[in-house]
């Protein structure tokens, strides 16, 4: 009877597992690159990388407009405006006035998405999905995560120009609202070859690796462990464990450790060894993670001339 029921425990824990991994396997069916288009000189860019990721990653892709629900509203409200001089006739034409805007803006976002799924067929990505969405943008990727294994952006936005580069203006607010990888990309597009992981020791720097170790994203590249602070024994345990966790990776990997500030040691780093991407953990306690808050990030951002992946 005990046997018996053993067995049966044992079935019913293979039957378990099994069902687990079949809904890890339909999971990760589901995943998806996410390329976020708009208007900006950015796009082409970010077509390509996505179609990169989405053959590098063996990942299908997802093209999204996301229209700003705030800039174009579906349904104008401008009962607040009514106050000195205004005529309700004058109100009205105004909202259809808005109301025409946001039906030529959808039109218009259905042209890009139109001319980015052309471009990323041309790079060789055979079957993609077209998603607009009238909404927040990082309401929108929000909703957007259970189904996406990466998202990409632009650095910079729409109102960008040869004389003034201004980063997305809803970026950093994507970077804190959403938990899947990011990778933001510069304005040309070269195929990535190499990658390096801005790498403090925390738990949380830990957890990033344990996530690159777990995906596709950084795989055959030769990756660049680097920390910025004392060249200490401490520091090169905690580097040589990194080390240890990345070995299925299958790749070569270089351990560094750099004195100076944050920012401009890791750009030279990165300079210096020809590094196409760097990788680092967004938001936190550690001098890495703290300089990608306030004015710092506008600062690292705008000078960013080769792309960024932003781990959450």
């Amino acid at each position: 009877m005990t046997q018996t029921k053993e067995n049966s425990d044992i079935r019913s824990n293979n039957n378990s597992q099994n069902q687990a991994q079949g809904e890890a396997a339909m999971t990760a069916d589901k995943l998806r690159i996410v390329a976020c288009i708009d208007g900006s000189r950015a796009a082409p860019a970010v077509c390509d990388f996505a179609a990169w990721a989405s053959r590098h990653m063996d990942t299908p892709l997802m093209l999204l407009h996301v229209l700003d629900e705030e800039r174009y509203p579906a349904e104008p409200d401008l009962a607040g405006s009514i106050g000195l001089g205004s005529r309700e006739h004058l109100l009205d034409e105004l909202a259809e006035l808005d109301r025409k805007r946001s039906k030529l803006a959808l039109e218009h976002g259905h042209h890009m998405l139109d001319e980015a799924e052309a471009r990323v067929k041309t790079a060789g990505i055979g079957e993609t999905v077209k998603r607009q969405r009238h909404d927040n943008l990082a309401e929108a990727l929000t909703a957007l995560e259970k189904e996406t294994r990466l998202f990409v952006m632009g650095l910079h936005g729409e109102s960008s120009s040869d004389r003034d580069v201004h980063i997305g203006s809803q970026l950093e607010t994507v970077i804190r609202s959403v938990h899947r990888p990011i990778l933001l990309v510069p304005d040309e597009y070269r195929e990535p070859k190499s990658a390096m992981l801005a790498f403090d020791g925390s738990a949380t720097a830990f957890k990033g690796i344990e996530m690159i170790a777990a995906s596709p994203v950084l795989q055959g590249m030769p990756l660049h462990l680097v920390m910025v602070g004392a060249d200490t024994a401490d520091r090169w345990e905690q580097l040589k464990k990194a080390e240890k966790m990345l070995e299925g990776l299958g790749v070569e990997i270089t351990l560094a450790i750099r004195a100076g500030d944050v920012e401009p040691t890791l750009h030279a780093y990165q300079e210096e060894h020809g590094i196409d991407i760097l990788v680092m953990g967004a938001y936190g306690h550690s001098r890495i993670r703290q300089f990608l808050v306030g004015s710092t990030t506008t600062t690292m951002l705008k000078t960013a001339h080769k792309p960024l992946v932003i781990l959450r």
